[in-house]
């Protein structure tokens, strides 16, 4: 027998989930590093043309298909064009996501610990690398017992949120951490500002590179970005918006979280930058020869910083991790609801059922996998391939089937949407997500598959490379195929 379906407390629970699932490790560690390498400050013109140009309309295209369906991806394609393995693959998606995010996750709120009495010592590459992950060559598949430990505290507190629910768990959790996450990051930018040699990375990060703009690739980038920043394409939003009651203004909604994911990115760039800033002045070097991103900029670049603060470093390190792994936890909480909800649409299990197969599953396989020496490999592959080609293909072969060849369908959406609409969709709603979405998104893929197949990924070796991101592109394909074969089980 089939739980009814849950709700939202109200739409401002639904935002604040939304805006926690957008607000992940990729906003602080990701969008800095993005717009410097493309331009800077005039990085925020392609920038905010592909929020407008591809994140809303694909954002607005998720919260119609799953608000007017109420269900997670999979059955909602089915019902929407029959296109129910669409929607598995996204599902496969944010499982492969999920398992690994994990990983990430618990190595923030492992260093959140060791910025009390700046742990890591001087050498923060080799602390990182060879102490704390116990990187071995290629794939080695030794047990680094902190690893395991740090990865058991993680699935346990997001399986626990889950197991809340919707609301007690998903929304509660989001209204709690998501102010927290705001509070931690302001003090941490107040502070950043504040240090000598600040303002120098603060010029870096803003001074345009008007030059940039005529580079194809970099607004390549901006809309890659907006792609995986709004957490847009691959279920997420569709899930959340599932949840929704009925009469819901949803493209208000949609407005209000872009606009709050793009403020707290511009935030992290000014707090990273300004912290970049102090690093170079410290080392008497140029800013540009200190800038990185990613897991370099989290767990090297930024340990080097926190000791150069002295004694107050432990502070400044505690709020930035703990800013980490307050973010990475709702994300990856939206993360999970999304094949949650699938199997519970699918298959009729309860919700209890659902999270302890589905996340208990996934907790098993992350735990195992990257509690070993490999996990910095299993993670900087796997993610590559999820991002870059299980994010990007399934989000653009839902934007093509719908508004290539299931054009009538897109008036049905517009009109779910415009009832309780406060911004009404029309002709450039559709013009977007019919020529310039999918066309930015084709040549994003292209380039993508074009670079992997003439020069690996990452000075992988090519048995490494192709043994895992086949794995993974594998396991998308099956996984799609196989789940929408097997019968519903639904009431």
């Amino acid at each position: 027998m089939t739980e009814t379906r849950e709700n939202w407390s109200a739409r401002s629970g639904f935002i604040i989930a939304a805006i926690g699932s957008a607000v992940g490790l990729g906003n602080i560690w990701r969008f800095p590093y993005v717009a410097y390498e493309n331009g800077g400050g005039a990085f925020l013109i392609p920038y905010l043309i592909a929020i407008f140009a591809a994140g809303l309309p694909l954002l607005f295209l998720d919260y119609a298909v799953g608000h007017k369906f109420r269900k997670a991806p999979p059955m909602a394609y089915k019902k929407l064009m029959n296109a129910e393995s669409l929607g598995w693959w996204q599902v496969m998606v944010t499982l492969v996501i999920g398992i690994y995010y994990a990983s990430v996750l618990s190595w923030a709120g492992s260093y959140m610990f060791y910025s009390f009495g700046q742990q890591w010592g001087t050498d923060t590459q080799g602390f990182f690398f060879n102490t704390y992950l116990q990187n071995g060559e290629g794939l080695t598949f030794g047990f680094v017992p902190v690893l395991f430990f740090g990865l058991v505290v993680v699935w346990a507190a997001v399986m626990l949120i889950l197991y809340g629910g919707v609301r007690r768990g998903v929304e509660l959790a989001n209204k709690i951490f998501m102010p927290l996450l705001v509070i931690l990051f302001t003090i941490l930018v107040i502070q950043a500002v504040r240090l000598p040699g600040a303002v120098d990375g603060l010029n870096a990060f803003f001074t345009p590179n008007w030059e940039a703009m005529a580079n194809y690739k970099v607004w390549l980038a901006a809309f890659g970005h907006i792609f995986f920043s709004l957490s847009v394409g691959f279920g997420i939003m569709l899930t959340y918006a599932s949840y929704l009651k009925r009469k819901t203004n949803l493209t208000g909604s949609g407005i209000v979280v872009a606009l709050a994911n793009s403020s707290f990115e511009i935030l992290a760039g000014i707090g990273v930058f300004a912290a970049l800033g102090f690093m170079a002045f410290s080392s008497g070097a140029k800013v540009e020869d200190v800038v990185s991103g990613g897991i370099g900029l989290a767990f090297i670049a930024f340990p080097k910083i926190i000791s150069s603060l002295g004694a107050g470093g432990d502070l400044f390190g505690f709020l930035f991790f703990g800013s980490l792994t307050v973010a990475g936890i709702t994300s990856m909480v939206s993360i999970l609801q999304v094949p949650i909800a699938a199997f519970q649409d699918k298959l009729g299990w309860s919700k209890n059922k659902s999270v302890t197969i589905i996340a208990g599953g996934s907790a098993v396989i992350s735990t195992l996998m990257f509690s070993t020496h490999s996990a910095i490999t299993f993670v900087d592959i796997i993610d590559y391939f999820a991002n870059n080609i299980g994010i990007v293909g399934g989000g653009l072969l839902s934007i093509i089937l719908l508004s290539w060849f299931r054009r009538p369908l897109m008036k049905q959406l517009e009109g779910h949407v415009n009832e309780f609409a406060s911004v009404k969709l029309g002709a450039s709603w559709n013009f977007m997500l019919t020529v310039i979405t999918p066309l930015s998104l084709l040549l994003a893929l292209g380039l993508t598959l074009k670079s992997v197949m003439a020069e690996g990924y990452g000075g992988y070796a090519a048995s490494t490379l192709w043994m895992v991101g086949g794995g993974v592109m594998a396991f998308f394909i099956l996984g799609a195929i196989l789940f929408s074969l097997i019968k519903d089980r639904h009431s």
